[in-house]
C-alpha cells in the first residue's frame, strides 16, 4: 500500500483556492485590470459612488491591491484619470497658504502642473467629453468633486455644490482656451499673469457671498 501524501499546509491551500478562482497574480497584469475596472466604475457611479472592494472584484484581486499598487481609492482615481499629481497632494499645495490668495493659487498651481506635461493626459480628455460619456464625467467628478468641494468645505462656504462647478466652470474652460482651443495672447501668456487675472473669480467664487 502506498504511503498516504503529505499533508498540505495552511499556507498551500489557500494557495491553490486563489488559483482554483483564478485570482491574478500580483504583477503588471493586476495592475491594468484594477485601472480598466476602476475606469468603469467610476464612469458608473462618480468618484463617491465608486466602491473599491467592487472595483477588484472586477479586476479578479484582492482589494488590498489596490493599496499595493496606487496607495488607495484617490490614487487609483488619478491613475485612471491619467492625472501627473495625486489629489491628496493638489489639494494639500491650493491649501498652502493664505485664504484671500486661494485664487490666484489655484490657477497658478493647475497651470504649472499643465504646463509641466505640455497640457498631456488633460488635452486629451478635454477632446474626448464631448463624445465620451465616460470621460465626460470623471472630469466633473474630479473638478467639482474632488477638488472644488472640497476646498469649498475647507473654507467653510455656503453652496458648496454651486461654487464647486462654479469654478470648474472657470478652470475647465481656461484650459480648454490655453491648450485646445489656443486662443492668444492667453494660450501664451506667463502663468503669473493669469494667475493675478483670472485667481479674482475663483476667490470670488469659493468665498465671497453669491446673489
Amino acid at each position: 500500500m502506498s504511503p498516504p501524501p503529505p499533508e498540505q499546509s495552511a499556507a498551500e491551500l489557500a494557495a491553490a483556492g486563489e488559483r482554483r478562482r483564478g485570482r491574478r497574480p500580483a504583477g503588471q497584469d493586476t495592475k491594468d485590470a484594477l485601472l480598466a475596472a476602476a475606469r468603469a466604475e467610476f464612469s458608473a457611479h462618480g468618484y463617491q459612488g465608486a466602491r473599491v472592494r467592487s472595483i477588484a472584484s472586477a479586476a479578479g484581486v484582492d482589494a488590498a491591491m489596490v493599496n499595493h499598487w496606487f496607495g488607495g481609492k484617490e490614487g487609483l482615481f488619478a491613475a485612471a484619470m491619467d492625472l501627473p499629481i495625486k489629489p491628496e497632494v493638489l489639494l494639500s499645495r491650493l491649501l498652502d497658504g493664505a485664504r484671500e490668495d486661494l485664487g490666484e493659487r489655484i490657477v497658478r498651481t493647475f497651470l504649472t502642473v499643465w504646463d509641466g506635461t505640455g497640457g498631456g493626459a488633460f488635452v486629451a480628455l478635454l477632446r474626448s467629453v464631448s463624445t465620451h460619456e465616460e470621460a465626460a464625467r470623471m472630469l466633473r467628478e474630479f473638478v467639482t468633486e474632488v477638488v472644488f468641494r472640497r476646498l469649498a468645505d475647507v473654507v467653510g462656504a455656503d453652496r458648496p455644490a454651486l461654487r464647486a462647478s462654479l469654478c470648474g466652470s472657470q478652470l475647465v474652460g481656461l484650459g480648454m482656451a490655453r491648450y485646445v482651443i489656443k486662443f492668444e495672447p492667453l494660450a501664451s501668456a506667463d502663468i503669473a499673469t493669469l494667475a493675478i487675472t483670472i485667481g479674482p473669480n475663483l476667490q470670488r467664487y469659493l468665498t465671497e457671498p453669491l446673489p
